[in-house]
């Protein structure tokens, strides 16, 4: 009995101390993996890894060379600090994305490659991603992009002057309204008020655009040597409409072969290359269709049960097939105020305008048809489409272009200058093989 006990010791002793040697060593994994401090957050070793080749995946599927793998992990681990600084900000200001916002973001992302989001996660599979990797990856930049939008955005005013100014100089160069799908490549100038800072950016932007004339693949130059803030993506600014290009290559980006760099470019901020890798379309005019319409409205209230609501709006319904007068009626029962005492009328509605339900039902009525009950968010609608055209709005077009492309062209640089600010005034200290990386290491080589 008493060696039975001192077994049943001994393996409860053996157990303890296994699950305090796991313990011990499952903590000294994770410190090991800390690559860099930042502010009250930590980067870890399979954070880095993890976006490492997230992005090798996309640039291997793109074709894109890549730079030295030392060099990569450098310009990601700095991609990493900069989202940390900004979800750190996200989370001091509140902000959250809850996980219906989420998935309905996934589910649109899937939409528009064409995909179901079973096949969506099985082609995440293919590149080595995870669909929970995704998810959070995706999280993370819509959280960045709201903190943004929320420190930056309110630094950036357009004014009416600015957009008719740039309506004027578009409409003098003879602009077609053409898309180009662009790639870009920014060098920073260190310290714009010394020449010799300039000089060497200016030369390095130089020597870049050489190589690219020599065979050099641009999105690989720009993932291994831009400053931009899409470096990692091969520099890829997407398509971009005339009327929404930057305003340091609009003058230039028209009469570009596609393939070829620019010449180099320069602003306050730096150099600048700019390759179109495609383009597509041309000036034509816009037409939508648009509805002249009007509606009654019955909304159930506390004092107004659904089942009342409805039956109301049946009578309605049956007195105007009766021939009552429908403007009359909106002016006595709708309750919608603003467009009751105007007889229903809503007047010219576009394509968008209107909450869905009542946007389709608008779409199959009739010309002067009774159309209805229809229910919506605010309640059943009586509605009956008076008159259809279509409507050129070429020109509220161009203008919302316009003052949507001055708008980015500011909101960029400014975010370049934001993300610049934040990373000065971050604290941050790099660990492990990394610690090299830190100001004070850097100082004491240079010393």
């Amino acid at each position: 009995m008493k060696a039975t006990v001192r077994h049943g010791l001994t393996l409860l002793l053996m157990l303890a101390m296994m699950a305090i040697a796991v313990t011990a060593h499952a903590e000294r994994k994770v410190l090991d993996r800390v690559v860099a401090i930042v502010d009250d957050d930590v980067i870890l070793q399979t954070q880095l890894e993890a976006r490492l080749n997230t992005i090798v995946g996309r640039l291997s599927a793109q074709g894109t060379g890549m730079p030295p793998r030392e060099m990569l992990e450098g310009r990601v681990l700095e991609q990493l600090i900069a989202e940390s600084v900004q979800l750190q900000m996200a989370e001091k200001m509140g902000m959250r994305i809850s996980d219906n916002e989420l998935n309905e973001t996934l589910a649109n992302i899937a939409r528009s490659n064409g995909l179901s989001l079973a096949e969506f996660e099985g082609q995440l599979a293919e590149e080595g991603v995870t669909y929970q990797q995704a998810r959070e990856q995706i999280r993370n930049e819509m959280l960045t992009s709201r903190v943004q939008q929320s420190r930056v955005g309110n630094r950036v005013r357009v004014t009416d002057r600015e957009v008719d100014n740039y309506l004027q100089a578009q409409a003098s160069s003879g602009s077609d309204g053409a898309e180009y799908r662009l790639a870009y490549i920014f060098i920073q100038v260190d310290d714009p008020g010394n020449e010799a800072s300039v000089t060497e950016a200016r030369e390095t932007a130089e020597s870049l655009r050489q190589q690219i004339l020599d065979g050099r693949d641009f999105r690989e130059v720009a993932v291994a040597e831009s400053d931009a803030s899409n470096a990692l993506e091969g520099g890829d600014m997407g398509w971009r409409a005339e009327s929404q290009l930057p305003s340091l290559v609009a003058p230039v980006v028209p009469d570009m072969v596609p393939g070829v760099p620019s010449e180099v470019l320069e602003n306050n901020s730096g150099f600048h290359l700019v390759m179109v890798m495609d383009k597509r379309g041309g000036k034509q005019q816009e037409f939508i269709e648009q509805h002249r319409v009007r509606h009654i409205l019955i909304r159930p209230s506390e004092a107004v049960t659904e089942t009342q609501a409805e039956k109301r709006v049946r009578e309605v319904y049956q007195q105007l097939q009766n021939g009552a007068d429908f403007a009359e009626l909106a002016r006595e029962l709708s309750d919608d105020p603003v467009s009751g005492s105007d007889g229903g009328n809503l007047g010219w509605v576009s394509p968008g305008q209107m909450v869905p339900e009542f946007e389709q039902a608008m779409l199959a009525a009739d010309i002067g048809e009774i159309y209805g009950p229809v229910r919506s968010q605010f309640g059943w609608h009586i509605l009956q489409v008076q008159e259809r055209r279509n409507q050129d709005v070429t020109a509220e077009n161009r203008e919302s272009q316009a003052r949507q492309a001055i708008y980015m062209r500011k909101f960029e640089m400014e975010l370049q200058n934001w993300l610049r600010e934040i990373r000065d005034e971050a604290f941050v200290e790099f660990k492990g093989e990394y610690a090299d990386m830190n100001p004070a290491a850097e100082e004491d080589e240079a010393s």
